[in-house]
C-alpha cells in the first residue's frame, strides 16, 4: 500500500508594535498571510520563519502556535501561528508577490478576500480559540 502523500504549510500572524498585521499580495490570491509549505526534513517552526523572511524580508520570532486547519480534500494541513518582527525589511522577490505591508486590522480584514484567509486570521487574533483544528 502507497503511504499517503499529504502537504504541511505553516503560516504566521505577524503583529508589530502598533498591533497591525503584515500581509503579502499574490497576483492571482489577492492579500495573505506570510507563510508556505514545509520541506523535507525541515521542522513546521523553521518553515513558518523562513517563509515568512523569503516571501516578505522581515525576521521573526514566533511566539504562539494557534492551530490548524486542514482542507481533508486537498490533503493539506495548515499550521498557524503569531509571530513578531524582530529584524530585517519589508520587500517582496517580485516573482511570487506583488506587494506586502503592515495593516490596522479592519484594514486587513477588508483587503484579504478569501474567505479561508479570513477565518484563519479571526481564529489567530481570538485567543480563546487556540488551540484550534478547522477541517473543510
Amino acid at each position: 500500500m502507497t503511504p499517503p502523500k499529504h502537504i504541511l504549510a505553516a503560516y504566521v500572524l505577524i503583529l508589530n508594535y502598533d498591533a497591525e498585521i503584515l500581509l503579502i499580495k499574490h497576483p492571482q490570491r489577492g492579500w495573505e498571510l506570510p507563510g508556505g509549505q514545509v520541506k523535507e526534513n525541515e521542522s513546521i517552526r523553521l518553515a513558518a520563519i523562513r517563509e515568512v523572511k523569503e516571501d516578505t524580508g522581515v525576521l521573526i520570532k514566533l511566539v504562539k502556535y494557534c492551530g490548524i486547519f486542514q482542507n481533508v480534500r486537498s490533503n493539506i494541513c495548515n499550521f498557524l501561528f503569531i509571530g513578531k518582527p524582530i529584524g530585517g525589511r519589508i520587500s517582496t522577490n517580485g516573482d511570487e508577490y506583488e506587494d506586502a505591508g503592515y495593516f490596522p486590522v479592519e484594514t486587513a480584514m477588508r483587503l484579504v478576500t478569501w474567505r479561508h484567509m479570513k477565518q484563519r486570521i479571526l481564529y489567530c487574533l481570538d485567543e480563546r480559540r487556540h488551540p484550534f483544528f478547522v477541517e473543510y
